[in-house]
C-alpha cells in the first residue's frame, strides 16, 4: 500500500508500513517474518497492507522481538503532531526542558545564593500537588512548563537539606519524576520516560520508606513489560508481592499497593498471552479492592474498586477479546470526580473494544469522548492512531476523517 502524504507534505505511515520497511531492511520475506513472529502469512500481509490493525502491544512486541527492534520503531513514537492546535503545540514544547532537568539528577546542583535562600518546603509541596493535579486532569500543556523549574528547585532542596526534611524532599522529588515520566510517556517519548523511571527509583530509595520504594518498582516493572521482557517484569512483581505479603496487619497503603501489583501482573501475563494467569491476578486485585473498600491515590497510584473495574476492561482489550471487553465496559460506572486521565484511557479501551467487536460507529464515539477529556494524550496514543487509520482505510466517513486528521492518521 502506498504511503499517504498529509496536507503538510509529511509522509504518514501506518504501523504495517513501518513493519514492512523493517522487514525489508532485514531482507526477509513476508513468510520469514510470519514464521519468526508466530503469525500466519495472511495476517502479515493484511497488516502490512493496512487491512488489519496492528495496534495490540502483544502483537507489536512479537514482531519487534522477531526483528530485534524497539516497539516504537513499529508504532512510530514519539508522534510529531502535524495538525496540532495551540494546546497541542504547548504540550510538546517542554519536552526538551523536562529531559534536561531529568538528566541533571545526581549531579551537583550548584545553587545560586538566591536559589538557596528560596528553598521553601511547604511551597515545594504545593507545587508538586499542582503538577500532579495537572497530570490527572490530562492537562499536558499545563504540566509540561511546570516540571523543569520544579525539578530544578527540588534538586537544589535535596542537596541543601538533611535529616527528615531531606527524606521528605526526596519523596517530593520522586513524585515530580513520576509526573515527568507520565508526561513523556503519554507524548510517546519512551526512552526519556524510562530515564525518568530510573530517577523515581533512585529518589525513592533516598526516602528510606520501604513502601515508597516498592511503589517505585511498580513503574520499574512496567518498563520491562513495555519492551516484552515479561520474565524480568514478573520477577520484580513477585519480589514486591512477597515483601508486601510478609507485612503483618498491613495498612491501607500496603493493601492498595498489593492490589496495584496484582493488576500489573495481570497486564504482564495478558501481553505474554497467558490468559489464565492474567485472570488469576485480576481476581487477586479485585479481592484487595474489596478489602480496601474505597478508591485511594497513594503515591499518585490510583487503586480501588473503580480502577480494578477499568483494568477488567483493559485486559480483554490487550488480548483482542472485543466482546468480553464491551460487556465489561457497559457495567462500569465512573465517579463524577474520577480523574480525566483515567476516564480518557477507559474510553480509549472502549473504542478499541468496539472496533474489535465490529461496532465501528461506537468505536468512533468512544475515541471522540477520550479526545474531549484528554486531547493531546488521545491524539498521541499509538493504539488510537493505528486503529483510526485502519478504520479510515476501510470505511471513510465524516467524523472519522476529521478525527483521523487530528490524530495524524491521514
Amino acid at each position: 500500500m502506498p504511503e499517504r502524504i498529509a496536507d503538510s507534505g509529511v509522509i504518514v505511515e501506518s504501523n504495517g508500513q513501518r513493519l514492512a520497511r523493517l522487514r525489508a531492511r532485514r531482507r526477509w520475506t513476508q513468510q520469514r517474518l510470519a514464521t519468526e513472529a508466530g503469525y500466519s502469512l495472511a495476517a502479515v500481509r493484511a497488516m502490512e497492507q493496512g487491512r488489519r490493525s496492528l495496534d495490540r502491544p502483544a502483537v507489536v512486541l512479537a514482531f519487534a522481538q522477531a526483528l530485534d527492534c524497539h516497539p516504537t520503531e513499529i508504532t512510530g513514537a514519539p508522534y510529531v503532531p502535524l495538525n496540532a492546535d495551540r494546546d497541542g503545540q504547548a504540550a510538546v514544547a517542554s519536552v526538551a526542558a523536562v529531559r534536561r532537568a531529568i538528566l541533571r539528577h545526581g549531579r551537583p546542583a550548584r545553587p545560586t545564593e538566591q536559589e538557596a535562600a528560596a528553598v521553601d518546603l511547604p511551597e515545594l509541596r504545593e507545587r508538586v500537588i499542582e503538577a500532579n493535579a495537572c497530570r490527572q486532569a490530562a492537562a499536558l500543556a499545563a504540566s509540561g512548563p511546570l516540571l523543569p523549574p520544579l525539578l530544578r528547585d527540588l534538586q537544589v532542596a535535596a542537596e541543601l537539606s538533611g535529616g527528615d526534611q531531606r527524606r521528605e524532599v526526596y519523596a517530593l522529588l520522586a513524585s515530580a519524576y513520576e509526573c515527568a515520566m507520565q508526561y513523556l510517556y503519554k507524548l510517546g517519548h519512551s526512552s526519556d520516560a524510562t530515564l525518568a523511571t530510573e530517577r523515581v527509583l533512585w529518589a525513592s530509595q533516598e526516602t528510606e520508606d520501604p513502601l515508597r520504594v516498592l511503589a517505585a518498582h511498580w513503574y520499574d516493572a512496567g518498563e520491562f513489560l513495555t519492551i516484552g521482557e515479561h520474565d524480568e517484569a514478573a520477577a520484580i512483581i513477585d519480589e514486591a508481592l512477597a515483601e508486601l505479603g510478609a507485612i503483618r496487619s498491613p495498612g491501607p497503603e500496603a493493601v492498595s499497593l498489593r492490589g496495584a501489583f496484582h493488576l500489573k501482573a495481570s497486564l504482564n501475563l495478558a501481553r505474554a498471552t497467558d490468559a489464565k494467569g492474567a485472570v488469576r491476578h485480576l481476581k487477586r486485585a479485585e479481592e484487595a479492592a474489596e478489602e480496601l473498600g474505597e478508591d485511594r491515590n497513594d503515591w499518585e497510584m490510583q487503586f480501588g474498586p473503580t480502577n480494578t473495574a477499568l483494568w477488567a476492561v483493559s485486559l480483554p482489550v490487550e488480548m483482542g477479546r472485543g466482546k468480553d471487553a464491551v460487556a465489561r465496559a457497559e457495567k462500569v460506572r465512573l465517579p463524577a470526580d474520577y480523574s480525566r486521565e483515567r476516564r480518557s484511557h477507559f474510553h480509549i479501551d472502549c473504542g478499541r473494544a468496539y472496533f474489535y467487536n465490529g461496532q465501528r460507529e461506537q468505536a468512533v464515539h468512544a475515541f471522540l469522548e477520550a479526545e474531549r477529556l484528554a486531547p493531546q494524550a488521545t491524539r498521541a496514543h499509538a493504539g488510537v492512531r493505528e486503529t483510526i487509520g485502519t478504520m479510515i482505510r476501510t470505511q471513510r466517513r465524516g467524523d472519522l476523517i476529521e478525527l483521523g486528521i487530528r490524530v495524524g492518521a491521514v
